[in-house]
């Protein structure tokens, strides 16, 4: 007798977990707060800290009842269920407003804002709720401890909770989602990261909403709002959001 313990499973699958994480990268979650990881994808690897992906909403191609742009969301991310629902995500929802002063209406999609400046970051206990260096606001569903505290810090109530397990017909291997987790709109950062636009942006058949880089002076994007006034929802509360709205002509 050696006077050795055999080797168990357990610590063969503890060994080979720090040999993993010895060659793991390290993410910036937040300020202070980084994130040991090894399955990075080469795509989000390469994000472009010069670029600042946000959308353009066209208010006047925008019609009330049109929902294609949730139906495509619906469809690209995997959740299904309805308003109402013990799960009741809503990624992007159409929203009706109306001024009381002049009658004057509009339709607007509303999703998360993809801040410059986003509260529900900074008030992350984990770092789950980051930000990508191209703007991208997400939520890592790995380290998230369903606090809800994004949700309460969320001025556009763009984030939701997933109370039950999720049905796995409604599970997609971009935009994993799971009981006891905060989700939210992701821009379809799988789309973007190979060159694509996000669902909703595609599916508008009426090109009311226009996706590209606002750091790009010569993008389209950034000329239309050179061009004409636009507005962010809540611009006071200094969240710099990257979804802007304008009635263009």
């Amino acid at each position: 007798m050696s006077g050795e313990t055999p080797e168990t499973p357990v610590d063969e699958a503890r060994r080979e977990f720090l040999r993993n994480a010895a060659t793991a990268s390290v993410l910036t979650l937040a300020p202070g707060v980084t994130l040991m990881t090894a399955g990075v994808s080469e795509a989000q690897a390469k994000v472009d800290p010069g670029k600042r992906w946000g959308m353009l909403i066209d208010t006047t191609k925008c019609v009330s009842g049109c929902d294609k742009c949730v139906s495509a969301c619906k469809a690209e991310n995997g959740w299904q269920a309805e308003e109402g629902s013990p799960t009741d995500p809503q990624w992007i929802r159409k929203v009706d407003v109306k001024d009381p002063r002049t009658g004057f209406a509009m339709s607007l999609p509303v999703m998360c804002q993809h801040c410059a400046n986003p509260p529900c970051v900074d008030v992350c206990p984990t770092g789950a709720s980051m930000q990508r260096a191209d703007g991208i606001v997400l939520v890592n569903r790995h380290i998230c401890i369903g606090c809800r505290y994004c949700m309460m810090a969320c001025p556009y109530k763009a984030r939701s909770f997933a109370h039950e397990e999720v049905p796995e017909n409604e599970k997609v291997p971009w935009a994993p989602r799971g009981q006891g987790c905060v989700e939210s709109c992701t821009l379809c950062v799988h789309r973007v990261d190979v060159g694509g636009i996000p669902a909703c942006a595609e599916a508008c058949d009426k090109g009311a909403i226009l996706f590209g880089d606002l750091n790009d002076s010569t993008s389209e994007i950034s000329k239309r709002l050179a061009q004409f006034p636009a507005y962010q929802i809540r611009a006071d509360l200094g969240c710099d959001p990257g979804v802007h709205y304008a009635r263009l002509p």
